[in-house]
């Protein structure tokens, strides 16, 4: 079942065209999207969880046009969003501020707090769920947003950047519960980590200037860098500077 429909989506900021005329579906499991700075993968985030608007184009998220407001706020209950910088109140306690989303996305208050329990839980910070989030470290701040972005159980989960701040051990833990949620739930998680994409993604969607440059499986990806000479330490980086090469090159661009 396809849970994320984009056609045609053009997003302009100012003279920069940063999504070109983007099309792509996405179904349950978890999508790794990668590219360059500048390549359109906020972009494309902020307008799949509802928070900008496409200048052109069409977005269904399950099932809904999220164009209109009659099925927006159903929708927006069924997501779970991370942006790459996230607002949050320092003097609120994990546990308050994670109920305060929860509180946001209209879940019912009988199941909020094992509802937030359970989120603390899984980015491994029970035994701060009463400290207040001035007081934690960056790479704690970014798991209390990993928190609040999953409270909901949300059937889309949208990830800018999440493994910003957090060590290797936190970073393996992580791709743990990627690979827990993408059972049920489509995930886009954004990074510039491709062995992150390679460890916890089951499909990856390479942007390049606003388009799609490659779409495969990272072992598709680690497939081509193992016949490239480019530059990169494994075989999925060298992967993908061969598929952004290709894509780059005249007359090859349809062919990736």
């Amino acid at each position: 079942m396809t849970s994320i429909r984009a056609t045609g989506l053009r997003v302009r900021h100012r003279k920069t065209l940063a999504l070109d005329s983007l099309d792509l579906d996405l179904g349950t499991g978890v999508h790794g999207l990668l590219g360059p700075n500048g390549a359109g993968k906020t972009s494309l985030i902020r307008v799949l969880a509802t928070v900008a608007r496409p200048d052109a184009g069409r977005v269904e998220l399950l099932g809904e046009d999220v164009a209109g407001h009659r099925g927006l706020a159903g929708v927006r209950r069924r997501l779970g969003y991370l942006p790459q910088e996230f607002g949050y109140y320092p003097g609120f306690t994990v546990r308050e501020f994670v109920a305060y989303v929860a509180w946001l996305k209209e879940m019912p208050a009988a199941r909020v707090p094992a509802a937030v329990e359970r989120a603390v839980a899984r980015v491994g910070l029970a035994d701060r769920i009463d400290a207040k989030v001035r007081t934690l470290s960056g790479g704690m701040v970014r798991r209390v947003g990993i928190a609040q972005a999953v409270v909901n159980d949300p059937a889309v989960l949208l990830l800018d950047e999440p493994t910003a701040g957090l060590d290797p051990e936190q970073r393996v833990e992580f791709r743990e519960l990627l690979r827990e949620l993408g059972v049920s739930a489509t995930v886009v998680v954004s990074t510039h980590l491709v062995e992150d994409v390679a460890a916890a993604c089951t499909e990856v969607t390479l942007l390049d200037a606003g388009r799609v440059a490659y779409r495969g499986t990272p072992e598709a990806l680690t497939v081509l860098g193992e016949s490239s000479d480019g530059p990169g330490d494994h075989p999925i980086e060298r992967g993908y500077t061969a598929a952004l090469r290709a894509h780059r090159a005249p007359g090859e661009r349809e062919a990736v």
